[in-house]
């Protein structure tokens, strides 16, 4: 880690408000803590509440509290994802008029029956758009915005945990990058997020290593410095399976 000068270190906790806060994600919050802290660098605070339909109050409540309970003090002001949809909106825009991504106005259903035709022939059930090729779909129906993922190829990413990893093209979708009522997805949001704070380092859940690489291809196309990447195991629980905000919270 020797690219970015210690003061330069930023990190980010970003938990969403769907559920209370878990002993993996406190966990996840003290290694983001307690590196920055030891770089001299700075700890932001980022709640990802996009989606409005399964935001809970009280969970966001328990997530400052929990936080303060562990000794956690964030720099800077808390940064609400809910409050910066036209950052995410530019973004979008513009990767549609670079043909880096286009509307889809496929439905749901037709999705899944495109699917369960290639699960019976066999194939892999990655989903084409019909309307990936398409110019100037300004039909009035509803649509997603989805990245055009290149069809040939791998991508990497050198987690300083995990060491190389590498994805085929050709097993990645091409991923949403708005919903149908215009909402950022997550991987979209969180790619925003990220550059405009400058965060130098993610250290998350290996959970989230599909993200990783959803997230990288979105930095490639707008041709923006990619964070460090760290990803470590979950925590599981007796039964052996992983700790979940369903399931587990810091205050059972």
């Amino acid at each position: 880690m020797n690219q970015f000068q210690k003061t330069d270190i930023i990190t980010r906790f970003a938990p969403s408000p769907t559920g209370y806060l878990h002993i993996g994600g406190a966990r996840t919050a003290l290694f983001n803590w307690i590196f920055a802290k030891k770089c001299k660098g700075k700890f932001l605070l980022r709640i990802e509440d996009t989606d409005k339909s399964r935001l809970n109050k009280d969970a966001l409540s328990a997530i400052f509290d929990g936080l303060k309970w562990l000794g956690i003090k964030w720099d800077n002001e808390v940064i609400y994802q809910s409050k910066r949809n036209k950052n995410y909106q530019d973004v979008i825009s513009k990767l549609l008029e670079n043909g880096l991504a286009y509307k889809c106005y496929s439905t749901q259903n037709e999705i899944n029956n495109y699917k369960k035709k290639l699960l019976k022939l066999g194939k892999t059930t990655k989903f084409i758009s019909p309307w990936r090729e398409k110019v100037n779909n300004n039909k009035d129906d509803q649509y997603v915005v989805r990245l055009k993922v290149p069809e040939i190829g791998k991508i990497t990413i050198q987690d300083e945990v995990q060491g190389e990893i590498t994805w085929n093209y050709k097993d990645l979708d091409d991923l949403i990058l708005s919903r149908s009522d215009g909402s950022a997805t997550y991987n979209l949001a969180a790619v925003v997020d990220d550059h405009d704070f400058e965060i130098t380092d993610v250290i998350r859940g290996d959970d989230h290593l599909t993200n990783t690489a959803r997230q990288k291809l979105i930095y490639t196309a707008l041709d923006w410095q990619i964070p460090r990447f760290s990803h470590i195991p979950l925590i599981h629980g007796l039964d052996g399976k992983k700790i979940i905000k369903k399931t587990w919270c810091c205050w059972c």
